[in-house]
């Protein structure tokens, strides 16, 4: 019998933002839950750390080399032979997502049954050329929602907020009516008319933590009067340019108010607890209907959030609050992990995901069509193999565009247009304070790192390899035209 299937993806949360992962504050009780009993992977990782491009090595089970997308573009669009809920519906299952999936055209199903969509504030879509069944105020269904409960022109800026800013205020609105609420309530009523005769495979996809950070006021009350952690200060950060760009509220350089900063931390943490406490929802009516039924529960972000820390903010840099993202999996059989609570080291990736419930379904590796992904099967049954020996990951940006090799142990990055090199001992420096870059006992390990980066990017159109040396200041490209044309 194949497992029913729940994929859970937040958008921007930080891989440290779980209790289970230690932090301080965060409360997270119902994903806790799902690690303690089931698998938690402490070393996951976004290789194009922003939405579209993150959200496409999920779908497709490819690298960013492979799939073509190695920056932020918009009105790209998605034609893939393989995508995860196509293979899966070939299979039998019923599939469906609901929440955020971020494609284009916005109505593409890229294998999906069925869509209820809301992607959070889409700049590019609401463009006043945007053809109507396109225009994002009109075509998104939470959208279509809001306005039907609370007026025709309600919209999801009436917070103030911007969709990328550290502003944060509490929701203006019944809290049923927040998007965190919508997905959830979708999820559970899917779960009223699924057809109880296929497996089905449910994508509920949240927008939040992404800002903005708006989550309900009950929820900033749980974060106001504490003492938060501050973020952290590498020995290698500008500690100049944040001082002023930070005043822009929607600044990728940082807080420049501490106020401000502190702030953000508790709009941040609020959404994330905001929508665990709608996943365990989610998680309750499941259990209610489908009891005898196998279900598998995959828990992970797009990306992370870089909330000040090294006087940064936002995503695509190649730290580890942007690249480092949660990564759990659970299931009610013990065939998938015979041994609840473990914490994985393996260095895995959104594409893994796809050959992982691939296999879970039935398909046997060989059988697959081409992935980049590996099947986490083997490693939640004690197949000690590791995943990858690295990671390479990527992220078009101007002077913040980043090539970087990430392991179990370490971190090297290279800035294409500077060609500035970094250099993190994980394991003694998990928050990445001390660029060991020019350390003399580092120097071996650094140059076969330099050399992994060396031969990935070997061929590749930008020219930053010629197989020999990394070469810097090439022009960059947010797609890769030889993949995507």
């Amino acid at each position: 019998m194949k497992p029913n299937i729940l994929l859970i993806t937040v958008d921007q949360m930080r891989g440290d933002c779980l209790g289970v992962a230690g932090h301080p504050d965060v409360k997270t009780p119902y994903l806790d839950y799902l690690a303690l009993n089931g698998a938690y992977f402490e070393n996951a990782y976004s290789a194009c750390p922003s939405c579209i491009a993150a959200r496409c090595g999920l779908m497709t089970g490819l690298l960013p080399e492979h799939h073509g997308r190695v920056g932020y573009q918009d009105g790209v669009p998605w034609r893939y032979e393989h995508t995860m809920a196509g293979e899966l519906a070939k299979l039998g299952y019923h599939t469906e997502n609901i929440g955020k999936l971020h494609v284009y055209p916005l109505r593409n199903s890229i294998g999906f049954h069925h869509s209820e969509l809301h992607d959070g504030y889409l700049h590019y879509l609401r463009r006043p050329q945007t053809p109507c069944y396109e225009y994002q105020p009109l075509a998104d269904d939470y959208l279509h929602f809001m306005k039907d409960k609370l007026g025709a022109n309600v919209d999801i800026t009436d917070t103030g907020i911007d969709c990328n800013s550290w502003i944060a205020r509490p929701w203006p609105f019944e809290e049923r009516y927040h998007p965190t609420n919508w997905v959830a309530e979708r999820c559970i009523d899917f779960m009223r008319r699924r057809d109880h005769d296929q497996p089905f495979f449910l994508h509920a996809g949240f927008v939040r933590p992404h800002p903005p950070f708006d989550a309900p006021q009950c929820y900033f009350d749980l974060y106001r009067h504490k003492q938060l952690r501050q973020p952290v200060i590498g020995d290698w950060a500008d500690s100049e340019t944040y001082k002023t760009s930070g005043m822009l509220y929607n600044s990728a350089d940082g807080i420049a108010n501490p106020d401000n900063q502190n702030e953000a931390l508790i709009g941040y943490y609020a959404c994330i607890t905001h929508v665990d406490h709608q996943i365990g929802r989610i998680l309750s009516k499941m259990n209610m209907h489908s009891t005898d039924e196998d279900l598998i529960v995959i828990f992970t972000s797009d990306h992370g959030e870089l909330l000040g820390d090294h006087h940064t903010f936002r995503k695509i840099r190649a730290q580890e609050g942007s690249v480092h993202i949660p990564f759990i999996i659970w299931s009610n059989n013990r065939k998938y992990i015979p041994k609840p609570g473990q914490r994985l080291t393996d260095v895995v990736e959104l594409c893994d995901i796809m050959p992982t419930l691939l296999e879970a379904a039935g398909i046997a590796p060989q059988d697959m069509p081409p992935l980049d992904g590996v099947s986490l099967l083997p490693a939640m049954q004690g197949d000690h193999q590791p995943v990858r020996e690295f990671l390479h990951g990527e992220h078009s940006g101007g002077s913040i565009g980043n090539q970087y090799i990430v392991t179990e142990h370490d971190k090297y990055i290279w800035y294409t247009q500077s060609g500035k090199e970094e250099y993190f001992n994980l394991d003694a420096d998990p928050t990445e304070l001390h660029n060991a870059i020019h350390d003399l006992e580092c120097q071996e390990r650094i140059d076969y790192l330099r050399s992994l980066l060396i031969k990935e990017l070997a061929g590749r159109e930008e020219g930053y390899s010629d197989g020999e040396k990394l070469i810097p200041g090439q022009q960059e490209h947010a797609i890769l035209h030889s993949v995507l044309g």
